[in-house]
């Protein structure tokens, strides 16, 4: 008999739109989790919130050290071949910056890690206060050498976010204006061009305060978690901060509040805030038709607050 698993109504609700393959991994979670556990000599306990192409379940190791289990959906984005990149970019971290990886299981499609604490946004902290934290922890993730490491780049990324944001939008039946699309393909095309090589660093790609947890041990520090690992300009990880916080922007001036974003984060980080700021308007319309897709609340929310940026 299967052992039952509460699975997160944004996991399923992601599984169930990613295709046949992904609806009967739901129904295969219980399975893997016991495999894992033998393998491993781990104990699975409860899942965890957080998680959308994957399900995050706590674990105990056989001499009783806390650790986690991600288990990846085999979908096209975000699957097990994001997974097989995530382990390899957490070997070469060595745990500066983000999650300690503790083993990986290819057959299964998981990765067990070490056990963070809170995550950034639960702790009830000003918005400022934040963006000051994320931008904190990047810096010993860029410093990773990734020399002959033979990761993704970012002009790969860059481009591919330019062909999926013309092409969702016209299969979601054109959800906001052409300016806006056309404003996002702009700076993608620029972006990609101006990119300089010598600039390039391990990115994480996603560092937003749902993947920013806290270090139990070492109160007051933080580390990241599921990283996409790429190799590029800094300012490309400021983005996703930049796309994030749609609540704050909608309770006043979109465009103005967008705009003082980007310039508190070169603040903070000593970048630049125009790449910043083409990177997150990127990040905020390819979010936006993403999570239209699938059917994720508040997709539409990215999508207004692109609609007042691409006034600038």
């Amino acid at each position: 008999m299967t052992r039952p698993v509460e699975i997160p109504p944004l996991v399923r609700q992601t599984a169930m739109a990613s295709g046949p393959a992904c609806i009967r991994w739901l129904d295969q979670i219980g399975g893997l989790l016991t495999q894992l556990e033998r393998r491993w000599d781990v104990t699975v306990g409860a899942t965890m919130t957080g998680g959308t192409a994957s399900l995050v379940a706590e674990a105990t190791m056989a001499d009783g050290s806390p650790a986690v289990v991600k288990l990846a959906m085999p979908s096209e984005h975000d699957g097990r071949a994001s997974l097989e990149l995530e382990a390899r970019v957490l070997r070469l971290a060595e745990g500066r910056g983000c999650v300690r990886l503790l083993a990986y299981d290819g057959e299964c499609g998981a990765v067990l890690l070490e056990r963070l604490g809170r995550q950034l946004h639960e702790l009830g902290l000003p918005l400022p206060r934040q963006l000051e934290i994320i931008c904190s922890v990047l810096p010993p993730l860029w410093d990773v050498p990734v020399e002959g490491a033979d990761l993704p780049s970012l002009a790969d990324k860059g481009r591919w976010l330019a062909r999926f944001i013309g092409e969702a939008w016209e299969a979601l039946g054109r959800p906001c204006s052409e300016r806006v699309v056309a404003r996002a393909v702009e700076y993608a095309d620029r972006r990609v061009a101006a990119l300089d090589p010598d600039r390039a660093v391990l990115l994480h790609g996603d560092a937003h305060a749902w993947n920013t947890l806290e270090v139990p041990a070492t109160p007051g520090t933080f580390k990241l978690v599921d990283i996409d690992g790429l190799v590029g300009e800094r300012e490309y990880d400021l983005a996703i901060p930049m796309r994030e916080y749609a609540d704050e922007l909608l309770a006043g001036d979109a465009l103005a509040l967008g705009q003082a974003r980007a310039r508190q984060l070169a603040r903070l980080t000593g970048l630049d805030p125009v790449r910043i700021w083409e990177w997150g308007y990127i990040e905020r319309v390819s979010t936006g038709l993403l999570c239209l897709r699938h059917g994720h609340d508040g997709a539409q929310d990215f999508l207004t607050v692109a609609e007042a940026w691409s006034r600038a």
